[in-house]
């Protein structure tokens, strides 16, 4: 599915896209780019048990009676450089065959500025005026405006935005204001009720409840956030408003769908509150954000990766590579390594790992629970300053004919070179086990369960002495990940 924006009075912009499209929910085309990671608060004490309605269903009323004056509505307004005289291209679809028209002609014509608007939710969590929402929802706003609940409005400044996490704090001129209480996400429970409060569409201090569907999720928008995942009704202009637990507190910023038809369909992604309180900690002391890299390529551990790795159940992450110089290749850490732990703490699923990475400040160390050719070892690692974690996607993942299927011829010295890999072989041809993995011609072979590969030969000598499966470390484009493939 491909990035499409919402077409409304107010237009939204949808972000990256996989079953349908997952969209960010601010009202808000010319500022919008979504999205780190927790870093831990003390969560407050357990309140009493919800009420209960007499249906035996949460009784949420007093939850949105105390909580919806620190709710707010932000508008923006800016400009942006359109040709003039043509469509706006953000508004007509990539496959209309005028699109392609309209775009080369364009650049040829003068520019004019065009006001924009858009719309999004916040809250407040200091009474002299500190406010969250999303950074799509005001990243390049000219001016912000926050309305409270009592119909006031202030000119907010922007204190800090950070794209990485789709948090941005915001500060008004005001004092004595409510605010909301800071809850847990780490407590959040799947299944569990929640409820939350925003302007959808510009419908201001709006309530809706679901429950928790998932936790931990990781888009395919390279965000490393560890999303909640509820099937709360967010839809555009929700956006940067806040999501409670049934205790009135907040657990997460409601930022993404995921839809078809640029509205609610049942998936929303709230951003931890960990990560929020994390964000605006820092830029009120610092004015910016800074968070821990390993710089690694990671990917899942599916059940075939457990199998050829000889991993007990498929679990952690599996590192496809290593970049040059940075703390992780200091420390040691090789392709093929799968990262079980950090600090004590077990890495369940891929995501949770930059995660917790980006917790740690640069210059701390952090150790590693690491299996590597069948044993468990820890290796500690001096983190160094994030720029971007990459994370590689296991969906489109690319064998001599014989067992593994491949036809291969050895790289040129120039080849070599361009892919910055020592040995190597290039897939010319691929059937069999392979192409049923997915390998394709043009990918490089670097490694076979761990073993460089150095020329055809040994290629084939590998295989031949291979179980039933292979991981195979192939390099594609700019990117290199382990293909599981089962050879019979």
């Amino acid at each position: 599915m491909k990035r499409i924006p919402l077409k409304m009075t107010v237009a939204a912009v949808a972000l990256a896209a996989a079953l349908g499209g997952a969209y960010s929910l601010g009202q808000n085309v010319p500022f919008a780019s979504a999205h780190a990671a927790p870093q831990p608060v003390v969560a407050l004490a357990p309140a009493t048990p919800p009420v209960l309605a007499p249906n035996g269903l949460p009784d949420m009323r007093s939850i949105v009676a105390s909580n919806a004056p620190a709710v707010v509505n932000i508008s923006v307004t800016g400009t942006r450089k359109t040709a003039a005289n043509l469509p706006d291209l953000q508004q007509m679809d990539p496959n209309d065959p005028f699109y392609r028209f309209f775009r080369h002609f364009r650049g040829q014509m003068p520019e004019s500025n065009q006001p924009l608007h858009g719309l999004g939710s916040g809250f407040i969590v200091t009474p002299d005026g500190t406010l969250l929402t999303n950074a799509h929802v005001v990243d390049g706003a000219e001016e912000v405006t926050v309305k409270l609940s009592d119909k006031r409005e202030f000119k907010a400044k922007v204190l800090g935005l950070d794209k990485a996490s789709d948090v941005a704090v915001l500060k008004i001129d005001a004092k004595n204001l409510p605010t909301v209480k800071i809850g847990s996400s780490a407590q959040t429970q799947v299944g569990e009720w929640v409820l939350a409060i925003g302007s959808p569409y510009g419908f201001e201090s709006s309530a809706s409840a679901g429950i928790v569907s998932a936790k931990s999720r990781s888009l395919p928008d390279g965000s490393y956030v560890p999303f909640i995942q509820t099937d709360v009704a967010v839809n555009p202009g929700n956006s940067g408003g806040p999501l409670f637990n049934m205790n009135g507190e907040v657990v997460g910023i409601n930022s993404q769908i995921y839809s078809r038809s640029g509205g609610y369909q049942g998936l929303s992604f709230a951003i931890p509150i960990e990560v929020a309180m994390n964000v605006e900690k820092q830029i009120v002391a610092h004015g910016k954000v800074q968070r821990g890299k390993l710089g690694v390529t990671i990917q899942e551990v599916n059940q075939s990766l457990a199998d050829s790795f000889g991993l007990a159940k498929p679990a952690g992450a599996l590192v496809a590579a290593v970049e040059k110089g940075s703390p992780a290749a200091k420390a040691g850490l090789e392709p093929g390594d799968v990262i079980l732990g950090i600090d004590g703490k077990a890495i369940d699923n891929s995501g949770e790992l930059p995660a917790a990475v980006a917790t740690k400040r640069p210059g701390e160390a952090a150790s590693l629970q690491v299996w590597r050719k069948g044993e468990t070892r820890n290796i500690e690692v001096k983190v160094g300053t994030f720029a971007e974690e990459k994370v590689a996607s296991a969906d489109n993942q690319p064998a001599d004919k014989g067992r593994l299927g491949v036809a291969v011829r050895p790289l040129t010295p120039d080849e070599q070179r361009q892919a910055e890999v020592k040995g190597g072989v290039l897939v010319e041809q691929v059937g069999g086990a392979a192409g049923r993995a997915g390998i394709q011609p043009g990918d490089i072979i670097l490694s076979v369960n761990g073993q460089p590969i150095r020329d055809i030969e040994q290629l084939r000598g590998i295989i031949a002495k291979s179980g039933k499966k292979a991981a195979i470390l192939i390099e594609r484009g700019d990117s290199r990940i382990f293909v599981p493939v089962d050879l019979g």
